[in-house]
């Protein structure tokens, strides 16, 4: 049973940085997709970014292309989501998710992922 756990949420003023961290627990293998996600009152969750722990790409959505950054630390199980130039737009609850789906790329719709962590508030002012 793999278990996430997001820290690094908080309030930040527009065009500030917060880096958003995912914790892994009890997951065996090597390729397994990581996503971040996010849901803003009213509105569908929206794939943010992926990363496939088996490899160093990233995949992100043309919302946060330039401004957002996924990275891992194998040796800690920990993925993160540098976010950077942030706007009122970003705010929203950030959710990381896991499946494994081989290797390669990995998607940012969420219906492909089977394991999630509780969320972490952002909140972006103006």
């Amino acid at each position: 049973q793999v278990q996430l756990a997001e820290s690094g949420g908080g309030s930040v003023q527009g065009g500030g940085s917060l880096r958003l961290s995912c914790a892994t627990s009890g997951g065996t293998g090597r390729h397994m997709c990581m996503g971040w996600f996010r849901q803003a009152p009213g509105k569908e969750r929206e794939g943010v970014g992926s990363i496939n722990t088996g490899g160093s790409s990233a995949w992100y959505a043309d919302s946060v292309k330039g401004r957002f950054t996924i990275s891992q630390d194998t040796a800690k199980n920990t993925v993160y989501l540098q976010m950077s130039s942030l706007k009122p737009d970003d705010t929203a609850m950030y959710y990381c998710a896991a499946n494994y789906l081989g290797p390669g790329w990995c998607p940012l719709q969420s219906t492909n992922y089977y394991y999630w962590g509780q969320g972490t508030q952002v909140t972006v002012s103006s």
